[in-house]
């Protein structure tokens, strides 16, 4: 998967959210009433601005009504957040029912959602089939923090690496999700937090805003630190700047759900790019990470297309372990990786890459491999996220000793790297680090036609 320890997932069954403790009833979601003709419709959801325009176009909308149309639904989509179109309330009785007879807005199932003691949140998702045979369920789980909340984001369902420390690499791919799914997830997630704002919402967004140039310069008075600490520094600025001109639960996303996202690429770039874009759900691309595993010919476009924070699923620092924790290694060794890190586009202390490293007893936590690790990453801006490990069934390794992390982390700290201790989050309902996975199998083709003609 794109960071096989961020957070995960139970492998759920569709309808078991009546099963074991943690889980909450499900939320009777909009989609969930919705009939199957509503939504056999295309969904606008997902659409470029330029598709939104060729799809009024297809309904006869006039070209010179199309920009204000399309601004409008933008707004409507992303902004407000409806998944009807009957609230958009400053469009024509006769334009939404022309909208609403071609096209949906609904929202993907709630199967199932969990909360954790700790507050963690975990919702399994049901898309329809698309040639699956059958709907497919992912994961996605959002991690309230002190100054932030995290929502991590699937890119596929399954995945095709086989990290051998990783639940979902035990679920073999079944397909990609497009990139209404992966946006999906985020509007899912604002709906059931309640984070889109209502006009009263906006106007307060506007008037929390006079008081960001005085946050900026929090990381300027700072200018004489060392450069990690400054970035450190500039980090906690931007956390306070977001919270201060947005009060927004969903602060930043990280797509390290289930799936490898560079296998993917198209589908997350342009989902990515809209949940970025500034007229619309505007989250900065400083608060965006994309992970993977290694697949090297794609991380220079992440930088040089989205421009967004990279992450590696490091988690070795030599091939021969590397090549059996990480498997893609064997293609991209890391002599490959490490030379696509230093040309990543705009790579420096203000934007550092984060590299994820789980903690195994008595495999990688020696105090050996915290020195290699050093030298390994020699020039290249970093973090290092250090993850103790979070077991699943039927999994053979355990977590280090919390000296041993301790230890390795302050070797980290003195060679002038920032590397936190990643605290374990939503254990109790299988939403922690590495452990992602749903219950939505790989069907043979003959299985797949046979359902899809019924």
């Amino acid at each position: 998967m794109s960071d096989e320890l961020f957070f995960a997932a139970a492998a759920i069954e569709p309808g078991a959210a009546a099963k074991g403790a943690g889980f909450l009833k499900p939320f009777e979601a909009a989609a969930a009433g919705h009939n199957v003709a509503e939504r056999d419709k295309p969904s606008l959801i997902g659409r470029t601005r330029e598709e939104l325009a060729q799809a009024l176009t297809v309904i006869g909308v006039p070209q010179q009504q199309r920009k204000m149309r399309v601004a409008q639904l933008w707004h409507w989509l992303y902004v407000r957040g409806v998944s009807s179109f009957a609230d958009m309330s400053n469009l024509s009785r006769e334009f939404r029912a022309l909208l609403a007879q071609h096209f949906t807005i609904i929202r993907p199932e709630i199967a199932a959602e969990q909360l954790s003691t700790d507050g963690t949140r975990k919702w399994l998702l049901r898309f329809p089939a698309r040639g699956a045979g059958r709907p497919v369920e992912v994961e996605t789980v959002y991690i309230p923090e002190e100054g932030r909340g995290t929502l991590c984001v699937s890119s596929q369902v399954g995945c095709t690496l086989t990290c051998s420390f990783c639940h979902t690499g035990t679920q073999r791919l079944v397909r990609n999700l497009t990139a209404e799914e992966i946006l999906a997830q985020f509007l899912v997630a604002k709906d059931c937090l309640g984070d889109f704002a209502d006009q009263e919402g906006l106007n307060g967004v506007r008037a929390r805003r006079e008081g960001i140039a005085k946050i900026r310069t929090l990381a300027e008075r700072r200018a004489q630190m060392p450069a990690a600490a400054l970035a450190d520094a500039a980090e906690e600025s931007e956390k306070a700047i977001l919270l201060a001109a947005t009060g927004r639960k969903i602060t930043n996303i990280v797509m390290m759900g289930m799936g490898e996202p560079l296998y993917n690429f198209e589908a997350v770039k342009k989902a990515l790019l809209i949940a970025s874009d500034g007229e619309g759900l505007s989250l900065s691309r400083r608060r965006i990470t994309l992970s993977t595993s290694g697949v090297v010919p794609g991380i220079y476009r992440i930088g040089a297309e989205l421009g967004v924070m990279l992450a590696i699923s490091l988690h070795a620092v030599n091939d021969e372990l590397r090549n059996m924790l990480v498997p893609i290694n064997k293609k991209y060794p890391l002599a490959e990786l490490m030379a696509a890190c230093r040309n990543y586009p705009g790579v420096s202390n203000a934007r550092r890459i984060t590299f994820e490293y789980v903690m195994l007893r008595d495999v990688n936590d020696s105090v050996a491999d915290a020195k290699k690790l050093v030298q390994l990453l020699k020039g290249i801006p970093a973090k290092i996220n250090l993850i103790p490990f979070n077991p699943w069934p039927g999994t053979n390794y355990q977590c280090s000793d919390w000296r041993q992390i301790e230890l390795f982390a302050d070797i980290l700290n003195k060679a002038g790297y920032s590397s936190p201790i990643r605290a374990p989050r939503g254990r109790d309902i299988m939403a922690a680090c590495g452990q992602l996975k749903s219950a939505s199998e790989r069907l043979k083709k003959a299985e797949r036609e046979a359902l899809e003609e019924r």
